[in-house]
């Protein structure tokens, strides 16, 4: 998989293009994150003894589930008269897309983008990473969780929103970059148990970052300065991230 950090930072790069619409945006980033949940299946299934095959990279990761997910949230926001679910689901259904499309471009495996149709799409069928790189990923994915947290900080100081929280976001950038230095001696040092304690940690980052995105919103979604000097949610004239 590509990191989740990643997926996160081009979730919140994308919304200078994005309408201004309520937690639409939002959406977007938390399902760039979503696919990658699909690990929690994985390591259920290593720890019961259970068969892994058709979990990863599948229903998670597939364009139909993405349309599902809208059709859903477009209904429940029809029902309860609140547009801003409508937007949320929107932002996941692409957000989930954007996390296929960034997977068959930067990493070396398959995703079965129309499942549960037995489609297979790998851009690098036949290219195998050697074992270091394959071994590297792994603590990277530490180091873009940092870095998509350090982004957020930059991104509320520099708008003046959310700041009640930069402080114990930069807590949490911190811990994640002394986990990418830690898992980067274990991963070429620890001869077992390495994939079970990284699994664990791994998935508890990942779960970290939807919170953190969930409570950074007003950052993530505000992108410009109305002539009033308040910022405005959404539009297409969004700072860098």
């Amino acid at each position: 998989m590509a990191q989740a950090g990643i997926h996160s930072i081009v979730g919140v790069a994308v919304r200078k293009w994005s309408p201004a619409r309520p937690w639409l945006v939002l959406g977007i980033v938390l399902g760039s994150l979503l696919p990658d949940a699909d690990n929690l299946a994985v390591a259920i299934a290593t720890v019961t003894g259970g068969s892994t095959e058709g979990l990863h990279r599948t229903f998670t990761h597939s364009f139909l589930t993405a349309a599902a997910i809208v059709i859903v949230f477009q209904l429940i926001g029809r029902l309860s008269k609140r547009p801003s679910w409508s937007n949320l689901g929107l932002g996941l259904g692409i957000g989930v897309v954007l996390h296929a499309l960034l997977d068959l471009l930067i990493w070396f495996d398959g995703v079965q983008i129309l499942w549960p149709l037995p489609l297979w799409v790998n851009f690098w069928e036949g290219v195998t990473p050697p074992e270091w790189f394959s071994q590297l990923m792994m603590p990277v994915e530490m180091l873009f969780f940092a870095l998509y947290f350090g982004g957020l900080i930059a991104l509320a100081q520099r708008q003046g929103t959310d700041l009640g929280r930069v402080r114990s976001l930069k807590v949490w950038t911190a811990v994640q970059t002394i986990l990418f230095l830690i898992f980067l001696v274990l991963v070429y040092t620890l001869e077992s148990d390495f994939m079970t304690i990284y699994g664990a940690v791994y998935l508890l980052s990942l779960g970290l970052a939807a919170v953190i995105t969930v409570r950074m919103r007003q950052t993530i979604e505000a992108t410009a300065k109305n002539p009033s000097g308040k910022l405005s949610i959404g539009g297409h004239h969004g700072y860098d991230f």
